[in-house]
């Protein structure tokens, strides 16, 4: 057999690392029921550490807060337990018990709907449409998951004036499913057991794995965020937080839905107008969209969407209608109003977000999430839907409330000319090359040695305390940088403001690493820096600015 010649000699030595002896049909692996959920956990929880540990609560709340999205549920009460275990008790319908029509258990016979949900994986009344119409639990695996990775889990059902349980270790039955004459496991305390009181509900207690989760921690700001979130989307839905470990408990209740949410996000800031704009809008596939906005004085943006009740943090279809539709209608009436003239240029989008607050909810008969932790949206008809009733919405307020129009279009606008400001400003420095290192500030007492990883730079606290350090440097490897005095906050000023701080820009020219999209640590000019200020309040804020 001919050797290629363009192979080198030593590759052609060079042989694969020997495998598995053989390799065969019987090496073909199948696992069963919620195996394959303990063999690889990160593929439906994410990772196994403190976020997945939490979100097996979230599977399981949001069991219940699709009950109270298709209206038949308005309390959820959720218990840290002292022995970290965790119940998540609902008054809705009560998961389906009964024999399944096509699932049978091991012996052949009918399982029971109760442990087709709670044991395999894809199953649950999800899918079809005609349990629930709107649901954040599309793929049927979040309770079984759950299931899979807890050392034990009972679930109680009150439904048709009965109680039926069951037990589970590691998702795999240890009990079949039985009716008792009264719960195990704790209900609300608004909703006080009695045999004549037709409760229905499902209540599910379960004790995560230690094999599966190195740390179990439960921490109440991840899981009152949570419900506090879940309360704001959802008018007039209760919510509580019991923990026993502190015997403390917390209540979430809201009549305003999104615009009671913008309030309290706002509730530390001026805002640019008293009340938030609230848009709200139901389209012929059911889709429903609300969005609740208001300005407030600050530079920050915080914009949060969500699709049916999950917070998809990576946004998605809904966020990009959102912002389309806020920067042409904002773009639109400012050209109307004369704000902008025709040789203007347009807003652009970071314009009008500028000291932006939002909520933007959308409820999907059939959401498409992207990856199993659902943290984006794929549908892309949401985004002409949400676009259209953005809008719609805004462009109306703003013709009906032309002084909060003004003042929200005057914002805009300062942004605007602050944007171009930092951007003159911006390539002016470089321009001048200072960014680059060749004109570096005259108050900079720089070392001879160029290797950055021999050198470093102390900034010093006022030009009298830098003369003292100057006097004791190692001039080959030491530089010195003096500021005057407690330099600008940079969190609480806009860019413009920042590029033109004299002490700012000879931070910038002495690091010499470029600032925003110049940015290369690569072109770092010492290999350490130093903070040498006084040990006193004044020299403990001078090392917080800095």
């Amino acid at each position: 057999m001919a050797v290629r010649k363009d192979i080198p000699e030593d590759a052609k030595r060079k042989r694969r690392p020997a495998g598995p002896a053989s390799y065969s049909a019987k090496d073909i692996q199948v696992l069963e029921g919620l195996e394959a959920v303990r063999r690889r956990p990160g593929m439906y929880i994410g990772t196994t550490d403190l976020r997945g540990l939490h979100h097996l609560v979230r599977e399981v709340l949001d069991n219940s807060i699709d009950e109270a999205m298709n209206g038949t549920c308005d309390r959820i009460d959720l218990w840290i337990h002292k022995t970290n275990e965790i119940t998540v008790a609902d008054n809705g319908r009560g998961i389906p018990v009964g024999p399944h029509p096509t699932q049978k258990d091991p012996r052949g016979k009918p399982m029971d709907a109760l442990q087709v949900v709670m044991t395999i994986l894809h199953a649950g009344g999800k899918f079809g449409g005609a349990g629930y119409k709107v649901t954040g639990g599309l793929h049927g695996v979040g309770v079984s998951v759950v299931n899979a990775l807890a050392s034990e889990m009972v679930v109680e059902v009150h439904r048709d004036g009965r109680i039926f349980t069951q037990s589970y270790e590691r998702g795999k039955p240890t009990s079949a499913v039985r009716a008792i004459t009264k719960p195990q496991l704790p209900l609300p305390p608004s909703v006080p057991w009695r045999p004549q009181n037709r409760v229905t509900g499902t209540v599910t207690r379960f004790d995560p794995d230690r094999e599966m989760f190195p740390v179990i921690e439960w921490d109440t700001v991840i899981i009152t965020q949570w419900l506090r979130e879940t309360a704001y989307l959802n008018k007039r839905l209760w919510l509580s937080l019991h923990d026993e470990r502190t015997g403390t408990e917390e209540n979430y209740y809201f009549d305003g839905g999104v615009i009671s949410f913008v309030r309290h996000l706002n509730r530390a800031h001026e805002n640019l107008h008293p009340k938030p704009i609230y848009v709200e809008r139901t389209f012929e596939n059911n889709t429903i969209a609300e969005v609740a906005l208001q300005y407030n004085d600050t530079f920050a943006e915080k914009v949060y969407t969500f699709a049916n009740n999950i917070n998809t943090i990576d946004g998605g279809a809904h966020l990009t209608g959102f912002r389309t539709a806020l920067t042409r209608t904002i773009n639109a009436y400012a050209r109307k109003s004369g704000a902008l003239k025709d040789s203007d240029p347009n807003l652009t989008s970071d314009d009008v977000r500028e000291g932006l607050t939002a909520v933007i909810s959308v409820k999907i008969r059939e959401p498409q999430f992207e990856g199993q932790t659902k943290t984006r949206l794929g549908n892309a008809e949401v985004a002409g839907q949400v676009a259209t009733a953005v809008n719609d919405a805004l462009g109306q307020y703003l013709e009906e409330n032309p002084s909060d129009a003004r003042r929200i279009v005057d914002k805009c606008l300062t942004a605007f000319r602050a944007r171009e400001a930092a951007r003159k400003a911006r390539d002016l420095v470089l321009r001048k090359g200072a960014l680059d290192g060749f004109s570096l500030p005259g108050k900079l007492a720089d070392c001879s040695e160029r290797d950055p990883e021999r050198c470093e730079i102390f900034i010093v606290e006022g030009p009298s305390a830098g003369g003292s350090a100057k006097g004791g440097r190692d001039r080959r490897t030491q530089a010195i940088l003096p500021l005057r005095g407690k330099i600008l906050n940079v969190e609480k000023a806009r860019a413009d403001k920042m590029l033109g701080n004299e002490e700012i820009k000879a931070l910038i020219t002495a690091l010499g690493t470029g600032i925003g999209e110049h940015f290369d640590i690569k072109r770092l000019r010492y290999g350490r820096t130093i903070l040498l200020c006084d040990a006193d309040v004044d020299g403990s804020h001078i090392r917080t600015l800095l």
